[in-house]
């Protein structure tokens, strides 16, 4: 067969037998993918990673209308996508949105949990007493983080176990799981815990189903988000302080683009993955590993 004939894909693959199969493996076709907080600003390039590598997924989020907009979007272009409406911490409604996902698509193979974030009552000022700051508003962020990711695993994951092929678990993580960011003790706590609970969890699963399913964390770096964009940008488009501060820490000395975050995303929920579980990547531009000097 004459190689000059073929388009490029198919003459890599000729040329290179392994090519197809590492194509293949990094593929998402077949995979059905839930993504919770998949009405977010990170989420959306979640689903669209997902998309682009041949998933098919269930968007999650309390957001209806968004929901809907999105997975009516991503069927326009020909791809396959289920609008969920549900709250990360509402179990019934999980139950209720997993049912919808396996009555429309048959299986699930893979589940990212993407919902969490931060809140008014979750921050403390440098200015407020730090034995009066708002204990409510903090374990409410924290509960967020840490059970907004336990409680769809716990329904979801029912399915996964079901699963026609491998499945793999991705929990958003971040970098105040490991480092300590004045302001947001209840996210810390949360992301913290999230990490803890990402290493039990894998190790749990390889206990009753082996290779079956794995759980992994991804965790970006600084990328502007609703939730963050006041605390980091000014109005003008120019810096807070706060927001100098992490480009300072930060060695690509620039904040992450969400679109950043799809490869290492779609590896994880991939088969070309299928050896690692319990990991957390960093996707931050080099932040956790800055001394600062």
């Amino acid at each position: 067969m004459d190689l000059l004939n073929q388009t490029l894909p198919e003459a890599a693959a000729l040329a290179n037998p392994d090519t197809a199969s590492l194509n293949e493996a990094f593929s998402l076709r077949g995979k059905v993918v839930v993504v919770t907080g998949g009405t977010g600003i990170l989420g959306q390039a979640f689903i669209d990673g997902i998309v682009a590598a041949g998933g098919t997924v269930g968007i999650l989020g309390r957001n209806a209308d968004e929901a809907h907009r999105r997975a009516d979007a991503i069927t326009a272009r020909g791809g396959q996508a289920l609008a969920l409406v549900a709250d990360v911490l509402d179990e019934a409604q999980l139950r209720v949105a997993c049912q919808q996902v396996l009555d429309t698509f048959g299986h699930i193979d893979g589940l990212v949990n993407a919902a969490g974030g931060n809140g008014a009552d979750g921050v403390l000022d440098p200015a407020e007493d730090v034995f009066q700051m708002n204990l409510a508003g903090m374990k409410r962020v924290m509960e967020l983080n840490l059970w907004g990711a336990i409680v769809p695993t716990q329904v979801f994951g029912e399915a996964l176990a079901q699963a026609p092929g491998k499945a793999s678990i991705v929990n958003i993580s971040s970098m105040n799981s490991k480092r300590a960011i004045t302001k947001v003790l209840g996210y810390n706590m949360g992301k913290a815990a999230l990490d803890c609970y990402n290493q039990w969890f894998a190790v749990e699963m390889a206990n009753r189903y082996g290779d079956r399913i794995r759980m992994n964390a991804l965790a970006p770096g600084f990328f502007l988000t609703e939730q963050n964009r006041a605390l980091l940008t000014t109005p003008e488009g120019g810096f807070t302080p706060r927001g100098e501060l992490v480009i300072r820490q930060t060695p690509f000395k620039r904040f992450g683009h969400p679109d950043e975050l799809k490869g290492a995303l779609v590896w994880l929920l991939s088969d070309a993955s299928q050896f690692v579980t319990g990991s957390m990547i960093c996707v931050d531009g080099g932040f956790s590993i800055f001394g600062g000097v």
